[in-house]
């Protein structure tokens, strides 16, 4: 049967507020598991005492993680996935290509040493959409996908909104052009954007209309995630709702809504998607 996690940003629980105040790691480890998330979501830049922590914790608590990683040469994925694999219990890597070259061809060579990298690896290696990384625009990454129609994609799709400032309503060359990439995801972070910023408040009314875009592309991705992953196959949804400067302030520099609530509300929002599709899927069967 296909599972469906959804994991909590290890950033995502920094406050970053003006007087300073911050939930220490024991805490901050408590709340997401007692919030009923299933892992955290952790940058790693190899074993150290805060991946092992996290990784401690997860191990004992029936709960996993994924490892975000950062390369910027061809040679700097092999070590990274190796440290993922001895400290073990990661449900996948999310790579976040961090070089920008000019042109397609030039990320060819990176992408296929990734790409060998990831072959030895324990656990699937996906690529993630994001700005300031080799994947920064959606047509350049329609490229890339254009150059290797197999790869692997996590879909944090906020950043391709506000970077082409898609108007509203959503057009249905934008949408077919968003279906592309998400037809290649095998993973998702939760984000909600407008076309001015990447990461607007989900529990504010005037922004259902930009929420309720973002559950129907995530919807639509889960779908055609489960009829190309296998029947034991696990898809992993990360709630990722940043700190400032991602979170909007107000004059007095703290956060105009209560991010963690909103974390909490996205978990069970998607929830809500994955059951109506099983739903659906079990009607059609018993049909």
């Amino acid at each position: 049967m296909q599972n469906f996690l959804v994991y909590q940003s290890w950033w995502g629980m920094e406050r970053r507020g003006p007087d300073g105040q911050e939930w220490s790691d024991e805490e901050k480890l408590e709340m997401i598991r007692d919030a009923g998330f299933d892992g955290i979501s952790l940058a790693f830049f190899g074993i150290n005492d805060e991946a092992e922590k996290v990784v401690d914790f997860v191990k004992a608590h029936d709960m996993s993680w994924q490892a975000v990683v950062f390369p910027k040469t061809l040679d700097d994925l092999n070590p990274i996935l190796e440290g993922i694999d001895r400290i073990g219990a990661a449900d996948h890597v999310d790579v976040q290509p961090d070089v920008k070259p000019y042109t397609v061809n030039e990320c060819v060579p990176y992408l296929e040493a990734w790409r060998r990298a990831a072959d030895s690896c324990s656990v699937p290696v996906y690529f993630e959409t994001h700005r300031d990384r080799m994947t920064t625009d959606l047509f350049f990454t329609l490229q890339l996908l254009d150059c290797f129609p197999d790869l692997k994609l996590v879909g944090d799709l906020s950043h391709f909104v506000v970077g082409r400032e898609f108007a509203w309503p959503i057009s249905d060359e934008n949408h077919a052009l968003m279906h592309r990439v998400i037809d290649n995801c095998w993973a998702f972070h939760g984000r909600v954007a407008s076309r001015e910023q990447v990461q607007i408040q989900i529990s504010f009314d005037h922004h259902k209309e930009w929420l309720g875009l973002f559950l129907d592309w995530w919807e639509y991705g889960f779908a055609g995630w489960r009829t190309r992953a296998g029947a034991d196959a696990t898809l992993t949804f990360t709630c990722e709702l940043g700190p400032r400067e991602y979170a909007i302030t107000g004059a007095d520099g703290f956060e105009l809504s209560d991010r963690w609530e909103e974390a909490k509300l996205m978990k069970d929002l998607v929830h809500e998607r994955w059951r109506k599709l099983e739903s659906g899927g079990a009607a059609a069967a018993a049909e």
